[in-house]
């Protein structure tokens, strides 16, 4: 099923339908949009018909100095049973030419008052955050310190009522149980929490509550960039976890490597502060202050300066 269609451009820009009405439930499968000066000249050979068309100040002045035979081939060239809609800026008059193409080829044909380069940037920031690629995620989103961490680890490890005393100590919740991810960049992972469950926290022993009423507006937030992931295990006797901090460890999100660190769990760790600090450390490394690697030069100049006493 289409994510995004026609009609939805039509509902959320305000946009005025002129004709090719039947089309209006077409599918919208790219985020790129066209503005066909050139085919308006007679080139098709590369066409992407695909595309939403936008028609502005150019392409229409440019309309208007061909030959009616012309304008009939290029409006005729320019309605393709792919082409989801075309949009005239500036509120144009839509040539008769236009209109009797769409209504034949059923391509909606719509109109804004808008200037031609800010309603393209309207537009493409709109489908590039609709036809993102998504994916879903068991765990917890909070902004810590303006770094956006996801808590993540098997069924009742103790994820939600880590958000809780985060929330607590004055951090904010996006989303508990289940992350709905969108990646809107190559190197960009935004996290939100389903609309069912937004602003909602499911704490074992008390039920659902709402952080929002509980903690005011500023303990939520509708969307954060995950920068970070932490797993919380429980903590098993045998196995050695980091305890210096050189090596990264990365996890793949759709096409995006996000770092990771492994927290172990048992009674006693406040896991609250281990994460609010391992925020701080993360934006710190950001920043170009590596404690870790900073711990290893002096112990390596340590032990260069204990050979050369010898």
């Amino acid at each position: 099923m289409a994510r995004v269609r026609t009609k939805d451009l039509l509902d959320t820009f305000d946009l005025e339908l002129i004709s090719g009405e039947e089309g209006i439930n077409r599918p919208i499968v790219t985020s790129d949009l066209s503005r066909p000066g050139i085919e308006l000249a007679g080139y098709f050979e590369y066409y992407p018909s695909e595309r939403v068309q936008l028609l502005g100040t150019t392409e229409m002045s440019f309309f208007e100095t061909l030959s009616p035979a012309e304008r009939v081939n290029r409006m005729n060239d320019l309605c393709r049973d792919l082409t989801p809609c075309i949009i005239i800026t500036r509120g144009y008059e839509i040539p008769d030419e236009l209109i009797e193409a769409s209504e034949r080829e059923s391509v909606p044909v719509m109109r804004s008052n808008s200037k031609t380069t800010r309603l393209f940037s309207h537009l493409t920031n709109f489908l590039e955050s609709k036809l993102a690629p998504t994916t879903a995620v068991h765990g917890v989103l909070v902004d810590i310190y303006g770094v956006g961490v996801m808590i993540t680890g098997k069924s009742g490890v103790g994820k939600s009522e880590t958000a809780l005393e985060l929330v607590k100590r004055g951090h904010r919740l996006v989303a508990d149980d289940c992350v709905e991810i969108r990646q809107e960049d190559q190197d960009t992972l935004v996290g939100n929490a389903p609309e069912l469950i937004e602003h909602l926290l499911e704490i074992r022993g008390l039920g659902i509550i709402n952080v929002m009423t509980l903690f005011g507006a500023g303990a939520v937030r509708s969307n954060k960039k995950i920068s970070l992931v932490i797993n919380l295990e429980l903590w098993e006797k045998n196995k050695q976890y980091d305890r210096v901090g050189l090596d990264e460890e990365v996890i793949k999100i759709i096409d995006t490597n996000v770092t990771r660190l492994t927290v172990p769990v048992r009674p006693g760790r406040n896991l609250a502060v281990i994460i609010e600090v391992a925020s701080m450390n993360f934006r710190l490394k950001k920043m170009g202050v590596n404690a870790a690697e900073q711990f290893s030069d002096r112990l390596n100049n340590t032990i260069s300066r204990g050979h050369e006493d010898l």
